[in-house]
């Protein structure tokens, strides 16, 4: 006998009894407050006045499509609020995110270090790089403006006025959590990239090593959802990982500095001093990474974390 699905669920702002908390009322909080961040910085992003605003939009896309992820057992949503369509828009974003970066990597990190000769060539290359973020905001404004992201935030508040939910959704939050966080856990620690030693700077290596970082920036947002329902050695680990994925982030920025180079300044860019530099960052990296690694080989570091999982707090800190 099929189970019936309950279509309609009352959202709560506040959770005045944790013990009474279900899966549906904590989705609801969680892709509610997502989707407002995101829409909410919609216009300061398309002034193009701070690129933090970009940052934070693109931060939110990317954890309100984690969201629905996460939730998708407990929620039933409109196909244009799909995840999917979330993902489309965070990729538009990150493009232009990314060129931010990099333009300010040049600028502000190497360019002081490097002669004057290379100052020029570097000048060159974030001229081309100024080029492509022009086209990649354009993209962005077309993106936002286009009827198929309209239909995106009717779709959300319609939902987010009338949600409607699984069967799954009214079960008690509390004892779910391990289930919903323990597979997250054992998909980070089964990693490959746990295994590559500080020494190992190949390109196989390199790449093994950016995808865990996607993997612990996966598993940061996800846990992130939870903080306040567990303990301080959870938010410790949450912060761990931060770190972890910032570590790692500045291997692969090295990384793509000289891939882009190559690019923008093919078959005449000699830049010894800038590579050096580059090097010398992924080395001092790398040294701080074979710690990391090894505590997260230990195997009783993995049945605490484990066994953190299957103790939410007693006395939760919920807030609407």
């Amino acid at each position: 006998m099929a189970l019936k699905i309950e279509k309609k669920v009352s959202p709560k702002s506040t959770f005045e009894n944790y013990q009474s908390l279900t899966l549906g009322d904590f989705a609801y909080k969680v892709i509610s407050a997502q989707y407002q961040l995101m829409t909410k910085l919609e216009k300061k992003v398309l002034a193009d006045k701070d690129p933090e605003h970009l940052h934070d939009m693109r931060v939110a896309s990317r954890r309100l499509r984690t969201a629905l992820q996460v939730f998708g057992i407990a929620v039933e949503l409109p196909k244009a609020a799909q995840a999917k369509r979330i993902g489309a828009i965070a990729k538009i974003l990150g493009n232009l995110r990314d060129l931010d970066v990099q333009i300010a990597d040049l600028r502000e990190v190497y360019r002081p270090r490097a002669g004057k000769a290379e100052q020029a060539l570097l000048d060159e290359a974030i001229t081309a790089l100024q080029q492509e973020r022009r086209k990649a905001f354009a993209a962005v404004e077309v993106t936002l403006s286009r009827s198929s992201y309209q239909e995106l935030k009717t779709a959300y508040e319609i939902w987010l006025s009338e949600p409607r939910y699984t069967t799954l959704a009214q079960l008690p939050l509390l004892p779910l959590l391990p289930d919903l966080l323990s597979p997250l856990l054992s998909s980070l620690l089964l990693h490959p990239g746990w295994l590559i030693q500080s020494s190992d700077l190949s390109e196989e290596a390199n790449q093994t090593l950016h995808d865990l970082r996607k993997a612990c920036k996966g598993t940061r947002y996800q846990s992130e959802f939870f903080v306040s329902l567990y303990g301080k050695p959870f938010k410790e680990w949450i912060g761990e990982l931060k770190g972890i994925q910032d570590c790692l982030g500045k291997v692969q920025d090295g990384q793509v500095l000289v891939e882009l180079l190559a690019k923008h300044l093919p078959n005449r860019a000699k830049l010894p001093k800038l590579q050096a530099s580059v090097r010398q960052c992924q080395v001092e990296m790398m040294a701080n990474w074979e710690p990391i690694r090894q505590k997260y080989l230990d195997s009783a570091f993995r049945k605490h974390l484990h066994e953190m999982l299957l103790e939410p707090e007693s006395s939760p800190a919920l807030v609407g």
